[in-house]
């Protein structure tokens, strides 16, 4: 099991409060993130991936309880079978509360949101306290960065801090499930 320095997260973290965009490992490819209450941040984000405002972001966390306040009440049944799913690779349509960002739930109702099992990612939650939007390392539709050196390659120092790992042992980026239909919305 990969494990970062204590002073490396802490470093990272202190860059994310402060409006910092990050690149770290996940479970399939590097993401980039942000605070997502931090708007100007988010913004900085979806611009430096040319990523659409419609589409929405996902949001990593640590534990079901820091993604909770962006999230509207939900049926019992639909709560236990995302936990059951958790922590791990897999990515729910959540509904979202009213008060959450456009930039963060896009065009949509709902948020996409996963408690993460990759070991940096979920420190790096733990260490903030909560949750971290996350997206693919990539410019919109090209193929997402697997390592740092890619992430640097195509980035540059436009990422304000690169946490150090290895990404997790999927091939492709998390499934992402819509919890009421259960339909898949990304293999």
């Amino acid at each position: 099991m990969q494990s970062i320095s204590p002073w490396k997260l802490k470093q990272a973290a202190r860059a994310i409060r402060a409006g910092a965009i990050v690149a770290y490992p996940t479970e399939a490819v590097f993401g980039l993130g942000c605070n997502p209450d931090d708007l100007a941040a988010v913004w900085r984000l979806l611009t430096l991936k040319q990523r659409s405002v419609e589409k929405g972001l996902i949001l990593i966390a640590a534990s079901f309880e820091q993604l909770s306040p962006y999230l509207a009440p939900m049926e019992k049944d639909i709560e236990k079978k995302v936990l059951a799913s958790w922590p791990g690779p897999v990515t729910w349509l959540l509904p979202a509360r009213d008060d959450v960002s456009p930039l963060l739930k896009g065009k949509h109702k709902t948020i996409a949101v996963r408690v993460t099992a990759h070991p940096v990612a979920r420190a790096l939650c733990q260490v903030l306290g909560h949750p971290l939007v996350s997206t693919s390392a990539n410019i919109a539709n090209a193929r997402p960065a697997r390592d740092a050196l890619t992430v640097r390659r195509i980035f540059g120092d436009t990422i304000d801090y690169l946490v150090p790992g290895r990404v997790g042992d999927l091939k492709r980026p998390t499934e992402i499930r819509d919890a009421r239909s259960d339909s898949v919305v990304r293999a």
